[in-house]
């Protein structure tokens, strides 16, 4: 049974996409014992509740510094002891001290296709503003292995979506999510608990 820890920071459509397919069967081998979220009014944690799912809220804001806020959340994050964290729509960047501590056991869903539009700066609306701004016509999203730099451990799997013509961010934001986000997360998971696939000279490779 792969137990996950799955962290937020928003509306939580991803979280509650996993908790579906968890519910459906399409991920099978697999609980979800915890939530976490950098913040108390995300409608994540809702979803969390409603589910039967703990869930927490940790913000950087309720610590003096930034390394004490890094210490306590992979604390944490040992206390519960996941075999697998999963940031879905998680605006924190993760600390050294937990990437070494959970390494090859988080993985992140990032609405691109990487290597376009990531890296600092880009999460949320502001990566579909950017795609529309730049007249792109294939966006998508990426579920990769988290190391310690921004978006770019080894990538899983990736899907496309097509841009429209008349896209504002938030349509564009919804469609990513609807195609792509929503399928590519659960699979990844259902994969990882089913060991598929594992990480060769820095790739993923499935067996």
């Amino acid at each position: 049974m792969l137990n996950v820890v799955v962290c937020v920071s928003g509306g939580g459509t991803n979280l509650q996409a996993i908790l579906d397919a968890v519910r459906d069967g399409k991920i099978t081998n697999t609980k979800i014992i915890g939530v976490v979220s950098n913040n108390p009014t995300a409608k994540a944690l809702e979803r969390a509740e409603k589910a039967g799912v703990p869930g927490i809220c940790m913000s950087p804001k309720e610590y003096p510094d930034r390394a004490a806020f890094n210490h306590a959340f992979t604390e944490k994050m040992k206390e519960w002891n996941p075999d697998l964290i999963v940031l879905a729509g998680f605006l924190v960047k993760i600390p050294e001290e937990m990437t070494s501590a959970f390494s090859g056991r988080i993985i992140n869903i990032h609405p691109s296709l990487i290597p376009s539009f990531c890296g600092v700066g880009f999460y949320g609306l502001k990566v579909h503003e950017e795609a529309l701004r730049r007249g792109v016509k294939v966006t998508g999203a990426t579920v990769h292995f988290v190391n310690d730099g921004m978006d770019e451990g080894p990538i899983i799997a990736q899907k496309a979506v097509l841009v429209q013509d008349n896209d504002t961010p938030e349509v564009l934001q919804r469609r990513v999510m609807e195609q792509a986000e929503w399928l590519l997360l659960p699979q990844a998971i259902d994969d990882i608990a089913n060991d598929r696939i594992e990480i060769v000279n820095g790739q993923v490779r499935r067996k």
